[in-house]
């Protein structure tokens, strides 16, 4: 008997039975939920805009087109600059993309994203700054709550984003805008 096989049979001698996960039942903090994601949005460096919507967001990216940024809106009602393009390498100077968020979590801020409504992947880890439009009647308590109501057929992808990028492992100071999104804005509809 190898050596290797010898390891691998003393591990499955001692390997423990599979257990059944327990139950979750965790109650979620129902009391001003908004509220609750605003704050923890902001805790992880990002900004809700409460008030005035979609027409708010329309008129925010046509001051960014004014100041010559080039804006890519995967949200129907907001008009950028530029068009989704063929391929993902057309998107490396894009200063601000406008997405849609399927769920908003209020317990860490997080937003879920899938790439049906992304155009590319890479879209809202590429650009210079990301905007996500979310349903007021899409924000839940928890991810226990989050997670049932979000999917993903074979092939797809999605991801939760929980404000810009940021790294904190230099010299413990909390950089924003390390290796993605400078910065994010909640856009609450």
């Amino acid at each position: 008997m190898s050596s290797k096989q010898s390891i691998l049979n003393a591990l499955k001698s001692v390997a423990v039975a599979p257990q059944a996960m327990p139950p979750i039942n965790v109650s979620p903090r129902l009391d001003d939920v908004i509220g609750q994601f605003e704050t923890n949005l902001g805790t992880v460096a990002g900004t809700l805009h409460r008030e005035g919507g979609l027409a708010a967001l329309q008129t925010k990216v046509d001051e960014l087109i004014k100041e010559g940024k080039q804006v890519i809106s995967q949200v129907e009602g907001v008009t950028g600059n530029r068009n989704a393009p063929d391929t993902a390498h057309e998107l490396r100077d894009i200063d601000f993309a406008v997405i849609p968020g399927d769920v908003a979590v209020a317990e860490n801020g997080a937003i879920w994203v899938n790439n049906q409504h992304l155009g590319h992947r890479v879209t809202p880890f590429i650009c210079e700054n990301l905007f996500l439009v979310v349903s007021a009647d899409k924000v839940v308590a928890n991810m226990h709550q989050a997670i049932k109501q979000i999917g993903l057929d074979s092939g797809e992808f999605g991801v939760f984003i929980a404000g810009p990028s940021k790294t904190a492992d230099i010299e413990q100071a909390l950089v924003v805008g390390a290796h993605g999104a400078c910065s994010l804005n909640v856009y609450l509809v």
